[in-house]
Order: C-alpha cells, then sequence, then structure tokens
C-alpha cells in the first residue's frame, strides 16, 4: 500500500472522495491542488497539512495565500503549481482528478519520476494516450485507473492473469509488490505472451443516465437541470453532463484503447441501469469475468490506492440477494449521437480525440449557461470535428494546438 499521495483536484466530486479514502487508510498528503474552490482548499488544508498547495487559477491563488499566511504550506499558482505538486519528494503516488487537458502536464512530470498514478482524468489519455503511456513504458510508471469502469477491467484482467492490466507488475508472490523493473510498466507482453488474442471484447457498461428510454423528441427540450439528476452517481457537473449525452461512455472507449491496448471494434458498451455490474471482459473461450460492488467511488479510489492489496474499504457491502433483477440493454445511438462520434474518433486516432475532447468540454460548459441545447452538444462536436483537420501521427505540440482550436471553433460559433 502506499503511504504518501499528492491530489490535483481535491475540491471535486473525486478529490474529495479520495481524502475520506486517505483518512481510512492513514495516508500522508504531500500537496493539493484546486482551481478555484479556495474555501474548500482551506479547509482541506487546515486538515490535511499539506507542504504544498497549488491553485490553477492566479488571482485566486492570491487570496489563498492570505488565507493561509498562518499555515506552513507553499501555495504556487498556474500550471507550474500543478506540475511542482505532482513532482514533489516524498509521494508515493499521484492522484490526477483535475477535469480537462490541465491534468496532462502534471501527470507526465509524475510519470517522468516513475510514480504511482491513480488516473481519474480522462482527458489525458482521451487526448494524449499514446505519449502518456510510451511515457509511463520508459519510465517504468504505473499507471492505475480510477474510472469505475476501467477499475473493473483492470481488476477483470487481474483475475484472469497472474500479471494485472497491460502493464504490469509482477504479483504471483502472493501479496508482495515486485517493482516495475522486474515486470514492465504497460508492456503488453507480460499479460499477453501470444499478443492479447485471449481477449474477444471488453464489455463497458453504462447506467444510461437521467434519460435513459427518452426519444429524440424529448430530448430536445432537456434542460441543465435535468441532466444534473443523475439516477445512481454523484459527480462534478461536466461529468454529469457527459453522463447524459453518453459522450463519457464515448470518452471512456478511447481511454480503454490506450490503457489496455485494445482496439475501438473490440470495446462493446453495455446498458446497466442498476449500476452494479460495473464492467466485464469476454475471453476468447466465451467465459465472461465481471466485477460487482454497489456504486461507490471511493472502492476504486481505494483499490488504486492499495493494489495488489484488498483491505476494509468505506463502500457497503453488495447483498446481491436484494437485487430484483440485473438488466442490460443495448446503447441508443440515435438518441445519443455522442457515443457514435466517439467510436467515429476512436476509429480515427491522431489529433481527433482531443478535438473531440475539447469540443465536448467546450459545448457542455455553454449548454450549462444555457446557450447551447442539449442536442447542441453533439452538433457543436460533429462541426469540429468536420471542420479541424486530423493529424494522424502528431506531437504533444499536435495535440496541444488541437485542443485549443477545437474550444476556440466551439466557442467562436456562438
Amino acid at each position: 500500500m502506499q503511504n504518501a499521495i499528492t491530489l490535483l483536484g481535491s475540491t471535486g466530486s473525486i478529490g474529495r472522495q479520495t481524502l475520506e479514502v486517505a483518512e481510512l487508510l492513514n495516508l500522508r498528503v504531500c500537496a493539493l491542488s484546486a482551481n478555484r474552490n479556495i474555501k474548500l482548499l482551506e479547509e482541506q488544508t487546515r486538515k490535511f497539512r499539506p507542504a504544498v498547495a497549488a491553485v490553477y487559477d492566479e488571482a485566486a491563488a492570491d487570496d489563498f495565500k492570505a488565507r493561509v499566511r498562518d499555515l506552513d504550506v507553499r501555495v504556487i499558482p498556474g500550471m507550474d503549481g500543478l506540475i511542482e505538486a505532482a513532482a514533489i519528494d516524498g509521494a508515493d503516488t499521484v492522484v490526477t482528478a483535475t477535469v480537462g487537458t490541465a491534468g496532462l502536464f502534471p501527470t507526465l512530470a509524475a510519470i517522468d519520476l516513475g510514480r504511482r498514478i491513480a488516473l481519474a482524468n480522462k482527458e489525458t489519455l482521451v487526448c494524449a494516450g499514446k505519449f502518456v503511456m510510451e511515457r509511463a513504458r520508459e519510465r517504468g510508471a504505473l499507471i492505475i485507473p480510477v474510472d469505475s469502469e476501467h477499475s473493473a477491467l483492470f481488476q477483470c484482467l487481474a483475475g484472469h492473469s497472474t500479471v494485472v492490466g497491460s502493464q504490469g507488475p509482477d504479483v504471483r508472490r502472493r501479496g508482495t509488490y515486485i517493482a516495475p523493473e522486474a515486470s514492465p510498466a504497460n508492456d503488453t507482453s507480460v499479460l499477453y505472451p501470444d499478443g492479447n488474442d485471449c481477449i474477444k471484447k471488453l464489455i463497458l457498461t453504462a447506467s444510461g443516465g437521467p434519460f435513459r428510454g427518452f426519444n429524440r423528441k424529448e430530448l430536445q427540450s432537456v434542460t441543465p437541470e435535468m441532466a444534473l439528476r443523475h439516477p445512481n452517481w454523484n459527480m462534478g457537473q461536466k461529468v454529469t453532463i457527459d453522463s447524459a449525452t453518453m459522450m463519457n461512455k464515448g470518452l471512456e472507449i478511447i481511454e480503454a484503447t490506450h490503457l489496455f491496448a485494445i482496439p475501438p471494434e473490440k470495446i462493446e458498451v453495455v446498458v446497466h441501469p442498476e449500476s452494479i455490474i460495473h464492467s466485464m471482459v469476454e475471453f476468447t473461450d466465451n467465459s465472461v469475468m465481471a466485477q460487482l460492488a454497489v456504486p461507490d467511488m471511493r472502492l476504486p479510489i481505494q483499490y488504486a490506492l492499495t493494489y495488489p492489496a484488498r483491505i476494509p474499504s468505506l463502500t457497503a457491502p453488495l447483498d446481491i440477494t436484494r437485487q430484483a433483477s440485473l438488466t442490460f440493454e443495448q446503447p441508443d445511438f440515435e438518441c445519443f449521437p455522442c457515443l457514435s462520434l466517439a467510436y467515429e474518433t476512436a476509429q480515427a486516432g491522431g489529433t481527433a480525440c482531443a478535438v473531440l475532447n475539447a469540443a465536448n468540454e467546450a459545448a457542455v460548459g455553454l449548454f450549462l449557461s444555457g446557450k447551447l441545447s442539449f442536442y447542441g452538444i453533439s452538433d457543436a462536436v460533429r462541426a469540429a470535428l468536420d471542420n479541424i483537420t486530423n493529424t494522424d501521427d502528431p506531437s504533444l505540440d499536435d495535440v496541444i494546438a488541437a485542443d485549443k482550436a477545437a474550444k476556440r471553433y466551439v466557442l467562436g460559433k456562438r
């Protein structure tokens, strides 16, 4: 188990739950970061006493520095603060729970130091998965997904093999963690000695969000308030809207292609409204492994911090006898076009994934502010993909440029 963490995005939903887990596990918190919610960041800083507090919004950083001038904490503004927090001495694990591409460079900085990455930031892999996974292989950094779906896939693959995930490390000696050097991080040949042909498909489950069963006419008039009422999960606004449009599942498809070295055509989405099965792996012999638990993000957070060990958690036990049924449905691609856009983009690769992500991020912001309709989100993403040239073999600079171009395009169309 890890002993000390850095937490990027501590005031968001995942960040707050990570601190609950850190308190349970008695982990030292070396650094925290937030964007603008300095009131909550101050409360967290006074409780956990990190050495560094990074505030991405520079104006908010000045206010925060004045609030905590009585504490022995170094306040660092902007992207420099995020990067320094990610690279702080003493942290075993960096939990990346920021929203958007702001998490990319801090994640790369932590990878360069060989840290364990508990990855809750989809955009890091969606936009720059090729670079992140290659860097992790080179530096021997272990990336463990925190998303409940990818954590479930990671755990199912652990049940299949003596080596977990597409990354390592070797855990054949029960309860013993062997350093990544003994089994190179992200080396798919370790998990799949004959290639990954043993996997028939990965099955990502989706709750269906608040609009499961709605038709296109009904969806034309939905409001942000309606979209924010998720039936099963307590998440931040951006992720909750992505769940309502099913873009979150689309982003997870792209993320899974990088985490598990699996092409998009071998990834299937299934609507499972109870949110008890968090994802499944179907193998070539037609056996299927699934991970089940009550919906609680603290469980995948804890697993990322304690892997390969399992210890008692804050999550309530699952009483399977109280489940009247577990149901499954095909997703409605016509009513939720964001899912089709994501499959198309995953196949295209290149900078298209960064365009998809950035255009969606900008469009969701417009929807939340009442400037765009529900279907305006997918329309904006479609237009950005059609009008911004895809670079097939991009550099990291190309990815960043595509991200900025897509946001400018969507916001400039208003």
